[in-house]
């Protein structure tokens, strides 16, 4: 793999951003390696990183059925910087590895609920431009408001666009401000058992 945009060094970052930093490697999705990209332009990073904080982190959709959506567009566009992330948020709240393993035959898993199911139905039509109904509008409706809506929208479209970006990138985690375990997936914690995961025939991103 071959970095195509570089990291800019924390010490060329202000102290705002060198926060924001430090936030993104004890925290993580994102981690410090995308916004250390974003960092060569401040707009874009501040651009990114609010906008991930009002409609990921915080917001009026329940943050777990956020991170699913956020990882099957990973698996579909196969960004695998962003499909190696976790959020801390969704583990707390009930969401463990298990429910990242079949995101892409959603509809027929018994690990997923009837809300889940809604919301990853609405990642897979804006994701793969699929035609809709009054049947998939009507389903969407029973589980969510309109405000939900609105905000899972543009939650997936913001991950949608930047994942479909940063997969080309060439970048991988362990890169900037190395050491930190925050948010990865399991067998991905460090960068030896990241070139581990990677090798084995099993790895999600082998058969995608």
């Amino acid at each position: 793999m071959v970095q195509r945009i570089s990291y800019v060094p924390l010490e060329a970052m202000d102290d705002a951003m060198q926060e924001e930093m430090a936030r993104c490697a004890r925290e993580g999705t994102p981690r410090p390696e995308s916004s250390a990209v974003r960092a060569h332009v401040p707009a874009a990073f501040w651009a990114f990183a609010n906008s991930w904080r009002a409609i990921f982190k915080e917001g009026v959709c329940d943050h777990s059925i956020k991170d699913l959506c956020r990882v099957y567009v990973s698996r579909s566009v196969k960004c695998e910087y962003c499909g190696n992330q976790r959020s801390l948020k969704a583990a707390a709240a009930g969401l463990v590895e298990q429910h990242y393993d079949h995101l892409l035959d959603f509809e027929s898993s018994p690990l997923y609920d009837e809300r889940q199911k809604a919301a990853l139905s609405y990642a897979e039509a804006i994701t793969w431009h699929l035609d809709t109904d009054d049947a998939f509008w009507d389903r969407l409706r029973r589980h969510f408001s309109e405000a939900e809506l609105v905000e899972l929208g543009c939650f997936i479209a913001l991950t949608m666009g930047q994942q479909s970006w940063i997969r080309l990138l060439g970048i991988d985690h362990h890169e900037v401000l190395a050491g930190s375990a925050a948010a990865m997936a399991p067998g991905f914690e460090s960068a030896e058992k990241l070139r581990a995961s990677k090798a084995s025939p099993d790895y999600w991103a082998a058969s995608c």
